[in-house]
């Protein structure tokens, strides 16, 4: 049975044309947000305002990222990295869903009292004020993303049963080998989404808390291509089979993770609570999933070092086909006499 080509069936055209579709509403619901606010108040005046430009650059992120990941999991035919990316669409409604009480944060300063006596449409509350007239565009992302998700879920389910086989493909139906080649496609994914969360509280920090001529601020900025060279190196040592790459790989990881709770904890610290005031639940949220993603890339990472050297290294380097393999009389003939099964899918449960 020959793989579909990228983007050849319904459901493949459909779930990639509905990240597409809504990433392009989300982005524009929040350039609206974003230019209603900056003509509306000086960004530059006050920390609290540079929530808004970090909450475009943030989503703007996730959203290609998003795109990306999408065709990259169609184009290898990983359902492993579909189911990943649903998850991401769920934390991405709910950062969403955060970022409204944010927003009203950063830009309603005075109180409901101070604001009946001495009314403010940029600082206050209530018909008439900016907050007011761009809470309709924050609410509105939320429910995109939340609609988006059920359509997704659906085109999962069809395109769980259209990759389910590929596997079967690559590594044939031995179930031993099936399960290393799954382990490995989820550390794969991991990867991935490891170097978008570390991303994400990077750029929250650098835009909205760090000073620029701070000794932390060139830390940070040092860390982005290091921890991306890492990641890189890690998939390559992954594929490849190079332990020693990868041993190095997994004592960074875990070594990694102090960091992020040495970041939680200065979020919460009381003399911090002018600095984290507008960006502690975001940078809570990031902080945390990443830390368990960096986490469960760890465990997972042992598991893959323990396939090492199991006959799975040709698999990984040799991937299926994505393009249908056009099938002649002496392949036809190859089969009927090797009896090659051409038969039902097979599921990668």
């Amino acid at each position: 049975m020959a793989i579909e080509p990228l983007l050849g069936t319904t459901a493949q055209r459909a779930y990639f044309g509905t990240v597409v579709l809504q990433a392009i509403v989300v982005l524009t619901m929040v350039g609206v947000t974003f230019g209603m606010v900056a003509d509306g108040v000086e960004l530059s005046e006050s920390l609290k305002y540079k929530t808004l430009p970090c909450y475009l650059a943030l989503f703007a992120l996730a959203e290609i990222f998003e795109v990306l990941m999408v065709f990259d999991a169609l184009r290898l035919r990983n359902i492993i990295q579909l189911f990943g990316i649903t998850a991401f669409h769920m934390a991405l409604m709910v950062m969403a869903a955060v970022q409204i009480e944010q927003t009203r944060t950063a830009l309603v300063w005075r109180t409901a009292a101070r604001c009946a006596v001495d009314f403010n449409p940029i600082q206050c509350d209530g018909p008439g004020t900016l907050f007011h007239r761009v809470r309709p565009f924050l609410i509105v992302v939320p429910c995109i993303i939340g609609a988006s998700l059920v359509v997704l879920g659906y085109y999962l389910k069809v395109l769980y049963g259209e990759f389910g086989w590929v596997i079967f493909h690559v590594v044939g139906a031995n179930p031993r080998m099936k399960t290393m080649y799954q382990y490995y496609q989820i550390m794969i994914c991991l990867l991935k989404f490891d170097f978008f969360f570390f991303a994400a509280v990077t750029m929250q920090l650098l835009i909205l808390v760090l000073q620029e001529d701070s000794a932390e601020f060139g830390i940070t900025v040092t860390a982005i291509p290091i921890v991306l060279i890492l990641l890189i190196l890690c998939g390559w040592a992954l594929q490849r089979e190079v332990k020693w790459i990868m041993s190095i790989s997994l004592v960074l990881m875990l070594a990694s993770l102090s960091y992020f709770i040495y970041k939680l904890v200065r979020f919460y610290q009381p003399q911090n609570d002018a600095t984290y005031a507008t960006t502690r639940a975001s940078l809570t949220i990031f902080t945390i999933v990443a830390f368990l993603l960096l986490f469960s890339t760890f465990i997972v990472g042992l598991r893959c070092y323990s396939d090492f050297d199991k006959g799975l290294a040709a698999s990984k380097i040799h991937s299926a086909p994505t393009r249908p393999a056009l099938k002649t009389k002496e392949s036809s003939k190859l089969n009927e006499t090797e009896g090659v099964p051409l038969g039902p899918r097979i599921s990668i449960e």
